[in-house]
C-alpha cells in the first residue's frame, strides 16, 4: 500500500508556532525531507523528534523527486519541511508535490505558519483581496513585471532580501508612485519583529538611514480603481 506525502509547515520565528498535529506527523513519519538538515535539527531536537532526516532543496530536488516518489509508492510515509514556513511557498516543494500528485499519491498539507499572512494582516492595508508575488526576478523580467503590477488593484505581497530592500522600495516608488502606502514587516514572530508603515518614499528613506536585517515581507497598497 502506498504511503502519504505530508507537507508540514514549520515556525518562521518562534519555535512554539507549530501545531500538535505537525509534531505528531514528524514523529511518525518514516522519512523527513528538510531544506537544510542543520537548521531543521534545531526544531526537531526541541520537540524530541528523531526521525530519519534527508536533504531536499532547490539544488537537488530535480534528482530526488522521482526517487522519493518511488519510496512513497513502496509504502513510506514522508514529511516535507523547509527552513521556515510552508514548503512550496517561495521554498522547495512544488516539484515533489507535482510529481506525487501526477502518480495519484495521497498528499496531506497541514495548515500552519507562513510569513505572508501575518504581514498583510498587520499592515493595515486591505486584506480581503490580495496577490502574493513572492520574490521578484532579480534581473530578467523584473521591469516588465513591475510595469504590469503598477495597475494591480489588489494589495500586493512580496518577499525580499534585506540587502535589496532599499533598491526594491525605490523601484516600487518609481513604478507604483512614491505616495503609494506600504508596510515592511521584518523578523515576523521573532524577538526583534518590526512593522514599518508609510508611503513607499517614506519607508525607503527610513531604511536608507537604518540598515535592515533579517527576513523581510513587503506589503504594498493596490492601485486605485
Amino acid at each position: 500500500m502506498p504511503g502519504i506525502l505530508y507537507i508540514v509547515p514549520t515556525p518562521v520565528g518562534n519555535l512554539e508556532d507549530i501545531t500538535y498535529r505537525a509534531v505528531r506527523i514528524l514523529k511518525e513519519a518514516d522519512l523527513i525531507l528538510a531544506e537544510d538538515t542543520r537548521t531543521s535539527s534545531v526544531l526537531l531536537h526541541r520537540y524530541d523528534i528523531h526521525g530519519k532526516l534527508q536533504s531536499h532543496h532547490k539544488f537537488n530536488e530535480h534528482q530526488t523527486a522521482e526517487i522519493i516518489k518511488e519510496r512513497i509508492l513502496g509504502g513510506l510515509n514522508v514529511a516535507l519541511i523547509s527552513d521556515a514556513g510552508t514548503p512550496g511557498i517561495s521554498d522547495p516543494g512544488f516539484l515533489l508535490v507535482r510529481t506525487c500528485a501526477a502518480e495519484g499519491i495521497e498528499i496531506q498539507t497541514l495548515p500552519g505558519a507562513t510569513a505572508c499572512i501575518p504581514a498583510i494582516v498587520s499592515s493595515g492595508l486591505p486584506c480581503d483581496r490580495f496577490c502574493f508575488e513572492g520574490f521578484l526576478p532579480v534581473k530578467k523580467g523584473r521591469q516588465t513585471l513591475l510595469k504590469a503590477l503598477s495597475t494591480e488593484t489588489r494589495t500586493m505581497v512580496f518577499y525580499e532580501s534585506p540587502y535589496r530592500l532599499v533598491k526594491t522600495l525605490g523601484q516600487f516608488a518609481e513604478y507604483f508612485g512614491p505616495d503609494r502606502e506600504c508596510s515592511v514587516a521584518r523578523e515576523i514572530s521573532k524577538v526583534h519583529e518590526e512593522h514599518r508603515r508609510g508611503t513607499l518614499a517614506e519607508v525607503r528613506d527610513w531604511y536608507q538611514e537604518h540598515e535592515p536585517k533579517g527576513e523581510i515581507v513587503i506589503v504594498v497598497e493596490g492601485a486605485p480603481h
